[in-house]
Order: C-alpha cells, then sequence, then structure tokens
C-alpha cells in the first residue's frame, strides 16, 4: 500500500514539472523580424530607407547592424532607434539611409541582428541604380581628368595657432603680474625708504598714538622710544649705538661733540642720558615712572632728535652717492625678487600642467605631442574614406592612397586583364599602406596563395630578413571572407644604416576572375602605427562581383 502511495505521488510530481516547464516554454513568444525599403529604384546619388522591425520581449537586449554593413550601398545616416511597448512585448523600428554613386544593380546583403547573443538575418534584395540622363547633343564630354597634387589642408593650422597665442598670452600676464608690474608699496615699505631722520620722527609719532601708557606697559614703550633714538643714531649720525650701553653711547656721543662732528650743547646730552638712565631702570629694575613723565621723555626724544639732525654738518657729495647707490641696491634687490618669484610660478605652472599632462596620458604621448611623431600626426589628422581599384576596395586612410603604375610582363598580361595599385608611403619610418585590384583573363587560375607568395618576395627583394609568416582568416564587416597573412621581420629604412624590425599584414580577398589585396607594414614599436592599423581593418569592405 505504501508503495503505491508513493508511486502515485511521485507521477504527480513529474506531471507538475512538466506542466510548468511547458507553460514557460509557451510563454517565451519567439521574437520576429521584418524588414522593408520605400524604394528598390533610385538614380545616382539618390537615397533609399531601408527599416527593420523587430518585435521581442521587453527584457531582450537588441543590437542593431553599424558601420559599411550595406556594402556594396553606402550607408548614409543611421537614425534613432523608434520603440514602442505593449505589455511584456516591444517593438523596435530603425531606419537607415543608404546610397550609391555608382550605377548598376545591387544586392542589399542580409544583414544581423543581435537578439540576447542570437543572430538573426533579415531578408536580401536587389536595387537598381540608375544613371541621370545626358544630352551629349548639347553637352560636350571630356575625358577625366588625372589626379592632381593638392596642398596639405591648413584647416586645424589656425587652432594650433590659438592654442599657442593663448599659452603665450597667459604666460606673459604671468610674467607681467610677478615681475613688470610696480605693485603698492606697503606701509612698511614706504617707511623703510624714508631717510633717517623722517623715519624716526614718524616713528615717534606712532609711539605718542600707541596704547602701552593707557594698558600700563612701561617696559614696552620704553623699549620702542629708544630703540628709535638709537636706530637713528646709528644711521644719521653713524655711531654704533643699537649695541651700546647707556654710559658707552653717551661717550661716544660726546668724543664726537669735541671733535666737531656733531654740534650738540651739553645740556642736550645730559637730558638724553638721563631718558636713557630711566629706560634702564623701566627694563630692568621694573620702575614705572608717572605717566607725565614718560609723555614728556618722549616729546625731549623728539627734540634730541631734531637737535641731532640740525647739528650734523651737510652730506658730502661722496655720502649723497652712497646713499643713491643704496636706493639703487634697495631697487635692484627689489627687481631681481620680483624675477625670481616671477620665473618660480611659471616654472611651477609649467611643471603643474605637465605632470598632469604625464599622469593622464603617460610621458612617451606628452614628448610625441610637443616634439611631434611622424605616425601620431597621421593617426591625429583628417582621415579618408575613398574606394580604390576595380573591384573596388573600400576603406578609410589617414592620406590619401595615390596610384602607382605597374608595367607587367607579357607572361603576367595573359593572366591579367586590368590592374590598378594604389599606395602611401611615409616619408619617416617604415609605415606604408598598399591597395590593389586586379581582373584575371578568362581561363585564368584564380592562385590568392600566389599573390600572397608574390607579395612576400617582393619585401625580400628590397631587402627585408628574417621574415615570420603567420596566416588565418579574416571577416569584414559585411561578412565577406579574405585571408590574413600577417608577421614581423627586419625591414630596411631609407636613411638608416641598420634594419629595423617591423610589422607587416596582408589582407586577400578574391573569386572568379578577380583579385583584392590590401597590404600595411610598420615599425614593430611604433603604438600610433598599431593604432592606425586596427583603425584601418575595421573599415575594409571589398566589393566581390564584377
Amino acid at each position: 500500500m505504501s508503495n503505491t502511495v508513493v508511486s502515485s505521488f511521485l507521477k504527480r510530481c513529474c506531471l507538475l514539472c512538466f506542466f510548468t516547464v511547458s507553460l514557460q516554454l509557451f510563454s517565451q513568444t519567439p521574437p520576429r523580424i521584418s524588414s522593408e525599403v520605400d524604394t528598390t529604384f533610385i538614380k545616382i546619388g539618390d537615397q533609399i530607407m531601408w527599416k527593420v522591425l523587430v518585435e521581442t520581449d521587453t527584457t531582450a537586449q537588441v543590437i542593431f547592424p553599424e558601420g559599411q554593413t550595406f556594402s556594396p550601398l553606402e550607408t548614409v545616416e543611421a537614425f534613432k532607434t523608434d520603440t514602442t511597448r505593449k505589455k511584456d512585448r516591444m517593438a523596435l523600428q530603425k531606419t537607415y539611409a543608404l546610397t550609391q554613386f555608382d550605377s548598376g544593380v545591387y544586392k542589399l546583403p542580409a544583414q544581423r541582428i543581435e537578439i540576447d547573443g542570437r543572430g538573426y538575418f533579415t531578408d536580401s534584395l536587389m536595387v537598381n541604380v540608375a544613371t541621370v540622363p545626358v544630352d551629349t547633343t548639347t553637352q560636350k564630354m571630356f575625358d577625366i581628368k588625372p589626379l592632381m597634387e593638392v596642398e596639405k589642408s591648413n584647416a586645424k593650422l589656425w587652432k594650433i595657432m590659438l592654442g599657442i597665442v593663448l599659452g603665450l598670452f597667459v604666460l606673459g600676464v604671468l610674467f607681467y603680474w610677478f615681475v613688470i608690474r610696480k605693485k603698492p608699496l606697503t606701509e612698511e615699505e614706504k617707511e623703510a625708504l624714508l631717510p633717517p631722520y623722517d623715519r624716526a620722527l614718524l616713528e615717534l609719532k606712532k609711539l605718542e598714538n600707541s596704547k602701552y601708557l593707557i594698558q600700563d606697559e612701561y617696559k614696552q614703550y620704553y623699549s620702542e622710544l629708544t630703540d628709535i633714538v638709537r636706530s637713528y643714531l646709528e644711521e644719521d649720525v653713524h655711531v654704533s649705538a643699537l649695541e651700546s650701553t647707556t654710559d658707552e653711547l653717551i661717550d661716544k656721543l660726546e668724543m664726537l661733540k669735541d671733535a666737531g662732528e656733531l654740534e650738540l650743547d651739553d645740556d642736550t646730552l645730559d637730558q638724553f642720558k638721563k631718558i636713557l638712565q630711566t629706560a634702564d631702570l623701566v627694563k630692568f629694575a621694573k620702575s614705572k615712572p608717572p605717566t607725565t613723565v614718560a609723555e614728556q621723555d618722549r616729546k625731549s626724544i623728539e627734540q634730541i632728535v631734531i637737535k641731532t639732525h640740525e647739528a650734523l654738518p651737510e652730506p658730502t657729495e661722496e655720502e649723497l652717492m652712497q646713499q643713491a647707490e643704496f636706493l639703487e641696491e634697495y631697487n635692484r634687490k627689489k627687481q631681481r625678487r620680483k624675477i625670481i618669484i616671477g620665473s618660480a610660478a611659471v616654472l611651477a605652472l609649467l611643471f603643474t600642467i605637465s605632470a598632469i599632462a604625464i599622469a593622464r596620458y603617460g610621458f612617451s604621448y606628452l614628448k610625441d605631442t610637443v616634439l611631434g611623431h611622424p605616425t601620431k600626426e597621421l593617426l591625429d589628422g583628417e582621415w579618408v574614406a575613398s574606394s580604390y581599384g576595380y573591384p573596388p576596395i573600400l576603406l578609410e586612410t589617414p592620406k590619401v592612397l595615390k596610384r602607382e603604375q605597374v608595367s607587367l610582363s607579357a607572361e603576367e598580361k595573359e593572366a591579367i586583364s586590368e590592374i590598378s595599385t594604389f599606395n602611401y608611403q611615409s616619408l619617416a619610418g617604415l609605415f606604408s599602406i598598399e591597395a590593389s585590384s586586379l581582373i584575371l583573363t578568362k581561363g585564368a587560375e584564380f592562385k590568392l596563395d600566389l599573390a600572397i607568395e608574390n607579395y612576400l618576395k617582393g619585401l625580400e627583394s628590397r631587402g627585408t630578413k628574417n621574415i615570420i609568416t603567420k596566416q588565418e582568416e579574416f571577416t569584414t564587416v559585411s561578412g565577406i571572407q579574405g585571408i590574413k597573412t600577417y608577421g614581423s621581420g627586419k625591414f630596411v629604412v631609407p636613411g638608416e644604416e641598420d634594419l629595423v624590425n617591423g610589422n607587416y599584414l596582408i589582407l586577400s580577398f578574391g573569386g572568379e576572375q578577380f583579385q583584392q589585396q590590401v597590404a600595411l607594414t610598420w615599425l614593430k614599436e611604433d603604438p600610433y602605427a598599431q593604432e592606425i592599423v586596427d583603425r584601418i581593418l575595421k573599415t575594409i569592405e571589398v566589393k566581390t562581383e564584377v
């Protein structure tokens, strides 16, 4: 009985799990994809509007085609995705504007829509591109003009010049502000430039207006009083007063008086001696004279300064010259200090800017930006998107590839009906780009391996050594398969005595009666060249219909 109950219970659990899984599976409705164009017949240069509609769950992640995936048609613009939601479903509509500048019938290839990592493909269709009719009876026909040399565009030159001008302007403002500009003098600087006599009277006036006596700070009061008069005597009378005791200072003044160099009367010297002795008692014996005495002592010192100044003989021409030299030296030191501060400020600014740039971009990048680097200039310049040869090779390059005249031997002419080669070679370094297309004669055998082998033989004939070769499949954005041959070697560079380490890469495409090839070479240790190569590879498209 127990076994029957257990068996029944297990059957019910299995049925419940089956129905749960079934409900989940039926609830996940598969996505629906549809596409359409507004017309399949246009004139050269006109546009068609290709729309794709995706209906899927609201939680799904949908990725639409990007870039030139519609080759041989060219993408003019990819409009924003229009999204509408309804319960747990959403409808995404993406519109692309496409065009073509050659007449003919073109196949718009199936496009891959990725939904939650899984690829879904739209239908392909044919588009007719018609030429614009030209009345040759009234309009003369002319031959196609040959390629012409065009001067390098200076579109970015004004931006570079503006940056340089702004940088120089900032440095000039800083130099003016810290070096040339005459800043207003502070009160202390103005006092320092005054003659000793005027400065002493000014300092005595400040002492009169001080609050020392009000705050009962007699020691500070008499210290400043004696310092003022001692500094004046040292500067104007040229006697060592600051380091002398009271008796020593009075003795020195009396000696000057006896020698006839200082015409002071005995009463003035006696009065000065009494004031200095009072100051000594206040500073060292903590004596505290009446306020009226302290005020009278300041007035007496002021009269002593005046009498001393009047008693001094007129300065000689030599003394006046020394005073002028002093002022000149003072101004020189002040100007030198401004220059040092200004230069330090400019250097600090340059150091800060350089440190920030190095921290963000690295030293090598900053050095190459300031001093220049040939391949970095190519990478940062204006790139050109163009089509080369027939069948055409579409790619973006930092410079326009120039057509190269190719002479074929009699044996090659038997196999090759038409060939077109375009290349660019950097003036500095190893960087080069080459694109070539050829049409084979009827009955000629298609051999991509032979084309790759011929290119490698060409490298060897130009002096390349130690060539290492690797090979793998390559797929363009639109899904066209090709062969990628790449590796390294030691290359010959014009102007260099020794061989340099370099890389090469060959992309080969082909089909019945045609072959296409893109080849690049660059220095192995050149990061900017590697970035250029990576960017070029992302833009390569080839048309496989002759």
